[in-house]
Protein backbone atom coordinates (compact mmCIF):
# COMPACT_ATOMS: atom_id res chain seq x y z
CA UNK A 1 0.00 0.00 0.00
CA UNK A 2 1.37 3.44 -0.93
CA UNK A 3 1.83 6.11 1.72
CA UNK A 4 -0.97 8.15 0.16
CA UNK A 5 -3.39 5.22 0.20
CA UNK A 6 -2.41 4.33 3.75
CA UNK A 7 -3.17 7.87 4.92
CA UNK A 8 -6.53 7.88 3.19
CA UNK A 9 -7.40 4.51 4.74
CA UNK A 10 -6.50 5.83 8.18
CA UNK A 11 -8.50 8.97 7.58
CA UNK A 12 -11.57 6.85 6.87
CA UNK A 13 -11.64 6.00 10.58
CA UNK A 14 -12.24 9.63 11.54
CA UNK A 15 -15.65 10.22 13.13
CA UNK A 16 -18.17 11.98 10.98
CA UNK A 17 -19.14 15.50 12.09
CA UNK A 18 -22.12 15.99 14.38
CA UNK A 19 -24.66 18.80 14.30
CA UNK A 20 -22.29 21.01 16.32
CA UNK A 21 -20.65 22.14 13.09
CA UNK A 22 -22.93 21.68 10.09
CA UNK A 23 -21.04 23.37 7.24
CA UNK A 24 -19.72 20.95 4.63
CA UNK A 25 -17.87 21.80 1.40
CA UNK A 26 -19.92 21.03 -1.70
CA UNK A 27 -16.93 20.55 -4.00
CA UNK A 28 -13.18 19.76 -3.70
CA UNK A 29 -11.14 21.97 -1.39
CA UNK A 30 -7.86 23.49 -2.63
CA UNK A 31 -5.00 23.73 -0.12
CA UNK A 32 -2.34 26.20 -1.31
CA UNK A 33 1.23 25.60 -0.17
CA UNK A 34 3.41 28.67 -0.70
CA UNK A 35 6.65 26.68 -0.89
CA UNK A 36 8.13 24.06 -3.18
CA UNK A 37 7.16 20.40 -3.15
CA UNK A 38 9.24 18.07 -1.01
CA UNK A 39 9.93 20.40 1.91
CA UNK A 40 8.64 20.15 5.47
CA UNK A 41 5.63 22.38 4.82
CA UNK A 42 4.61 20.44 1.73
CA UNK A 43 4.96 17.09 3.49
CA UNK A 44 2.89 18.20 6.47
CA UNK A 45 0.24 19.69 4.17
CA UNK A 46 -0.16 16.50 2.17
CA UNK A 47 -0.41 14.39 5.30
CA UNK A 48 -3.05 16.68 6.78
CA UNK A 49 -5.00 16.81 3.51
CA UNK A 50 -5.43 13.05 3.52
CA UNK A 51 -7.04 13.13 6.95
CA UNK A 52 -9.24 16.14 6.25
CA UNK A 53 -10.69 14.62 3.07
CA UNK A 54 -12.79 11.94 4.76
CA UNK A 55 -13.90 14.25 7.55
CA UNK A 56 -15.04 16.95 5.12
CA UNK A 57 -16.47 14.55 2.56
CA UNK A 58 -14.55 16.16 -0.30
CA UNK A 59 -11.08 15.88 -1.81
CA UNK A 60 -8.46 18.26 -0.42
CA UNK A 61 -6.03 19.00 -3.26
CA UNK A 62 -2.60 20.40 -2.41
CA UNK A 63 -1.32 22.96 -4.92
CA UNK A 64 2.25 24.34 -4.67
CA UNK A 65 2.67 28.03 -5.48
CA UNK A 66 6.28 28.68 -4.51
CA UNK A 67 8.26 31.88 -4.88
CA UNK A 68 9.14 35.25 -3.35
CA UNK A 69 9.38 33.90 0.19
CA UNK A 70 5.78 32.69 0.11
CA UNK A 71 4.33 35.86 -1.41
CA UNK A 72 3.07 34.20 -4.59
CA UNK A 73 1.10 31.48 -2.83
CA UNK A 74 -0.27 33.68 -0.07
CA UNK A 75 -1.18 36.37 -2.58
CA UNK A 76 -3.29 33.78 -4.39
CA UNK A 77 -4.85 32.65 -1.10
CA UNK A 78 -5.69 36.24 -0.12
CA UNK A 79 -7.54 36.78 -3.43
CA UNK A 80 -9.59 33.58 -3.21
CA UNK A 81 -13.28 33.55 -2.38
CA UNK A 82 -13.77 33.21 1.42
CA UNK A 83 -16.18 30.29 1.24
CA UNK A 84 -14.08 27.50 2.75
CA UNK A 85 -13.17 25.88 -0.56
CA UNK A 86 -9.71 27.46 -0.70
CA UNK A 87 -7.41 27.14 2.28
CA UNK A 88 -3.65 27.30 2.60
CA UNK A 89 -0.73 26.50 4.82
CA UNK A 90 0.47 29.56 6.73
CA UNK A 91 4.10 29.75 7.81
CA UNK A 92 5.75 32.13 10.24
CA UNK A 93 7.53 34.36 10.10
CA UNK A 94 7.13 34.88 6.33
CA UNK A 95 3.38 35.46 6.35
CA UNK A 96 4.05 38.24 8.88
CA UNK A 97 7.40 39.58 7.68
CA UNK A 98 6.78 39.80 3.93
CA UNK A 99 4.21 42.64 4.25
CA UNK A 100 6.43 44.36 6.82
CA UNK A 101 9.49 44.46 4.57
CA UNK A 102 7.86 45.41 1.27
CA UNK A 103 4.69 46.32 -0.60
CA UNK A 104 3.45 42.76 -0.96
CA UNK A 105 0.57 41.08 -2.77
CA UNK A 106 -1.12 40.50 0.56
CA UNK A 107 -1.43 41.91 4.06
CA UNK A 108 -1.55 40.03 7.33
CA UNK A 109 -5.14 41.21 7.67
CA UNK A 110 -6.08 39.44 4.41
CA UNK A 111 -6.34 36.08 6.18
CA UNK A 112 -8.60 34.19 8.55
CA UNK A 113 -6.37 31.90 10.62
CA UNK A 114 -7.91 28.49 11.28
CA UNK A 115 -5.48 26.44 13.37
CA UNK A 116 -1.78 25.82 13.98
CA UNK A 117 -0.28 22.35 13.61
CA UNK A 118 3.53 22.47 13.81
CA UNK A 119 6.14 24.49 15.71
CA UNK A 120 9.47 23.56 14.12
CA UNK A 121 12.70 25.03 15.58
CA UNK A 122 15.35 26.37 13.25
CA UNK A 123 18.55 24.47 12.59
CA UNK A 124 21.92 24.90 10.92
CA UNK A 125 23.45 22.10 8.86
CA UNK A 126 26.77 21.39 7.12
CA UNK A 127 27.86 18.46 4.98
CA UNK A 128 28.97 15.43 6.98
CA UNK A 129 32.56 15.92 5.85
CA UNK A 130 32.71 19.66 6.50
CA UNK A 131 35.76 20.88 8.46
CA UNK A 132 33.41 23.18 10.43
CA UNK A 133 32.71 21.20 13.59
CA UNK A 134 30.81 23.69 15.77
CA UNK A 135 29.11 27.07 15.86
CA UNK A 136 32.19 28.58 17.49
CA UNK A 137 34.38 27.24 14.71
CA UNK A 138 31.95 28.64 12.13
CA UNK A 139 32.03 32.09 13.73
CA UNK A 140 35.84 32.07 13.82
CA UNK A 141 35.97 31.10 10.13
CA UNK A 142 33.43 33.80 9.23
CA UNK A 143 35.57 36.42 10.96
CA UNK A 144 38.53 35.33 8.85
CA UNK A 145 36.49 35.35 5.63
CA UNK A 146 33.73 37.98 5.94
CA UNK A 147 31.00 37.64 3.33
CA UNK A 148 32.44 34.48 1.79
CA UNK A 149 30.66 31.64 3.62
CA UNK A 150 27.37 30.94 1.83
CA UNK A 151 24.16 29.88 3.50
CA UNK A 152 20.81 28.93 2.00
CA UNK A 153 17.37 29.79 3.37
CA UNK A 154 13.75 29.67 2.26
CA UNK A 155 13.81 33.39 1.49
CA UNK A 156 14.35 36.94 2.70
CA UNK A 157 12.50 37.48 5.97
CA UNK A 158 12.12 33.76 6.66
CA UNK A 159 12.85 32.36 10.11
CA UNK A 160 16.10 30.96 8.67
CA UNK A 161 17.16 34.36 7.33
CA UNK A 162 16.24 36.30 10.47
CA UNK A 163 18.11 33.79 12.62
CA UNK A 164 21.30 34.23 10.60
CA UNK A 165 20.98 38.02 10.76
CA UNK A 166 20.66 37.71 14.55
CA UNK A 167 23.80 35.56 14.66
CA UNK A 168 25.66 38.14 12.55
CA UNK A 169 24.64 40.93 14.92
CA UNK A 170 25.71 38.92 17.95
CA UNK A 171 29.10 37.97 16.55
CA UNK A 172 30.02 40.87 14.24
CA UNK A 173 30.26 38.47 11.29
CA UNK A 174 28.94 38.59 7.74
CA UNK A 175 27.81 35.63 5.63
CA UNK A 176 26.66 35.31 2.01
CA UNK A 177 22.88 34.79 1.79
CA UNK A 178 21.42 32.62 -0.99
CA UNK A 179 17.58 32.48 -0.86
CA UNK A 180 15.57 29.59 -2.34
CA UNK A 181 11.89 28.77 -2.90
CA UNK A 182 11.75 25.96 -0.35
CA UNK A 183 13.75 23.89 2.11
CA UNK A 184 14.08 20.94 -0.27
CA UNK A 185 15.95 23.22 -2.68
CA UNK A 186 18.23 24.44 0.11
CA UNK A 187 19.04 20.86 1.10
CA UNK A 188 19.73 19.90 -2.51
CA UNK A 189 22.09 22.86 -2.90
CA UNK A 190 23.98 21.86 0.24
CA UNK A 191 24.26 18.21 -0.82
CA UNK A 192 25.53 19.28 -4.27
CA UNK A 193 28.15 21.48 -2.56
CA UNK A 194 26.74 24.75 -3.86
CA UNK A 195 26.45 26.00 -0.27
CA UNK A 196 28.57 25.85 2.86
CA UNK A 197 25.53 25.96 5.18
CA UNK A 198 21.87 25.03 5.02
CA UNK A 199 19.70 26.94 7.47
CA UNK A 200 16.44 24.97 7.55
CA UNK A 201 14.17 23.78 10.32
CA UNK A 202 15.14 20.79 12.41
CA UNK A 203 12.42 18.49 11.08
CA UNK A 204 13.54 19.29 7.53
CA UNK A 205 17.17 18.28 8.09
CA UNK A 206 16.96 15.31 10.42
CA UNK A 207 16.36 12.71 7.70
CA UNK A 208 19.54 13.74 5.85
CA UNK A 209 21.42 13.67 9.16
CA UNK A 210 20.22 10.13 9.93
CA UNK A 211 21.45 9.04 6.52
CA UNK A 212 24.89 10.44 7.34
CA UNK A 213 24.73 13.12 4.64
CA UNK A 214 24.78 16.23 6.84
CA UNK A 215 25.70 17.25 10.36
CA UNK A 216 23.83 19.73 12.61
CA UNK A 217 25.71 22.60 14.22
CA UNK A 218 22.83 23.58 16.48
CA UNK A 219 19.10 23.95 17.03
CA UNK A 220 17.39 27.30 17.57
CA UNK A 221 14.93 26.12 20.22
CA UNK A 222 14.82 27.36 23.84
CA UNK A 223 15.67 23.78 24.89
CA UNK A 224 16.70 20.62 23.09
CA UNK A 225 14.06 19.17 20.79
CA UNK A 226 13.17 15.58 21.66
CA UNK A 227 13.26 14.64 17.99
CA UNK A 228 17.00 15.37 17.92
CA UNK A 229 18.00 15.37 21.59
CA UNK A 230 21.70 14.98 20.77
CA UNK A 231 21.79 18.37 19.02
CA UNK A 232 22.75 21.26 21.34
CA UNK A 233 20.88 24.53 21.12
CA UNK A 234 22.49 27.75 19.99
CA UNK A 235 22.04 29.08 23.55
CA UNK A 236 23.93 26.13 25.00
CA UNK A 237 26.84 27.07 22.76
CA UNK A 238 26.82 30.70 23.85
CA UNK A 239 24.74 32.24 21.03
CA UNK A 240 21.34 33.59 22.07
CA UNK A 241 19.40 32.84 18.88
CA UNK A 242 15.91 31.35 19.18
CA UNK A 243 13.73 31.04 16.08
CA UNK A 244 11.10 28.63 14.81
CA UNK A 245 8.38 28.29 12.21
CA UNK A 246 4.73 27.88 13.11
CA UNK A 247 2.88 26.02 10.37
CA UNK A 248 -0.87 26.15 10.33
CA UNK A 249 -3.92 26.53 8.14
CA UNK A 250 -5.55 29.75 7.00
CA UNK A 251 -8.14 31.03 4.56
CA UNK A 252 -9.07 34.36 2.95
CA UNK A 253 -10.36 37.04 5.32
CA UNK A 254 -14.12 37.22 5.51
CA UNK A 255 -14.56 33.50 6.07
CA UNK A 256 -17.83 33.04 7.98
CA UNK A 257 -17.20 31.92 11.56
CA UNK A 258 -19.24 28.70 11.22
CA UNK A 259 -17.09 27.71 8.24
CA UNK A 260 -13.88 28.63 10.08
CA UNK A 261 -14.97 26.61 13.12
CA UNK A 262 -15.86 23.61 10.95
CA UNK A 263 -12.45 23.67 9.25
CA UNK A 264 -10.71 24.08 12.61
CA UNK A 265 -12.64 21.07 13.89
CA UNK A 266 -11.51 19.05 10.89
CA UNK A 267 -7.87 20.00 11.55
CA UNK A 268 -8.23 19.18 15.24
CA UNK A 269 -9.74 15.78 14.53
CA UNK A 270 -6.91 15.00 12.14
CA UNK A 271 -4.17 16.09 14.53
CA UNK A 272 -5.69 14.07 17.37
CA UNK A 273 -6.04 10.91 15.28
CA UNK A 274 -3.49 8.22 16.27
CA UNK A 275 -2.65 7.47 12.66
CA UNK A 276 -1.93 11.12 11.93
CA UNK A 277 0.27 11.36 15.01
CA UNK A 278 2.13 8.25 13.89
CA UNK A 279 2.68 9.77 10.44
CA UNK A 280 3.83 13.05 12.03
CA UNK A 281 6.28 11.17 14.24
CA UNK A 282 7.64 9.35 11.19
CA UNK A 283 8.12 12.73 9.48
CA UNK A 284 9.62 14.18 12.69
CA UNK A 285 7.03 16.96 12.79
CA UNK A 286 7.00 18.82 16.13
CA UNK A 287 3.23 19.07 16.64
CA UNK A 288 1.63 21.99 18.47
CA UNK A 289 -2.09 22.39 17.86
CA UNK A 290 -3.63 25.82 18.46
CA UNK A 291 -7.30 26.56 17.84
CA UNK A 292 -8.39 29.71 15.95
CA UNK A 293 -8.36 32.17 18.86
CA UNK A 294 -5.11 30.88 20.38
CA UNK A 295 -3.48 30.85 16.97
CA UNK A 296 -4.46 34.46 16.22
CA UNK A 297 -3.20 35.59 19.64
CA UNK A 298 0.16 33.90 19.02
CA UNK A 299 0.45 35.44 15.56
CA UNK A 300 -0.43 38.93 16.82
CA UNK A 301 2.32 38.70 19.45
CA UNK A 302 4.80 37.60 16.79
CA UNK A 303 3.68 40.41 14.50
CA UNK A 304 4.36 43.03 17.20
CA UNK A 305 7.82 41.56 17.76
CA UNK A 306 8.74 41.49 14.07
CA UNK A 307 7.49 45.04 13.54
CA UNK A 308 9.73 46.15 16.39
CA UNK A 309 12.65 44.19 14.91
CA UNK A 310 12.10 45.84 11.52
CA UNK A 311 12.23 49.30 13.10
CA UNK A 312 15.46 48.48 14.95
CA UNK A 313 17.20 46.16 12.46
CA UNK A 314 15.49 46.14 9.05
CA UNK A 315 16.46 42.95 7.25
CA UNK A 316 17.62 43.09 3.67
CA UNK A 317 18.84 40.70 1.02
Amino acid sequence: MTTRRALLAAAAALPRPSGAAEWQPDRPVTMIVAFAAGGGTDTAARTLAGFMERDLGQSVVVVNRAGAGGEIGWGELARAKPDGHTIGFTNTPNIITVPIERQARFRFEDFAFIANIVDDPGGMWVLAGSPIASLSALVEEARRRPGEISYGTTGVGSDDHLAMLALQRLTGTRFLHVPFGGSSQVRTALLSRQLALAVVNMAEGVADWRQGLVRPLGAMAPSRWEGAAAVPTFREQGFDVVESSLRGVGAPAGLPRPVLDRLALSVKRAVEHPEFRAAAAQQLLPLRYLGPDEYVAELMALKAGYERLWREHPWRE
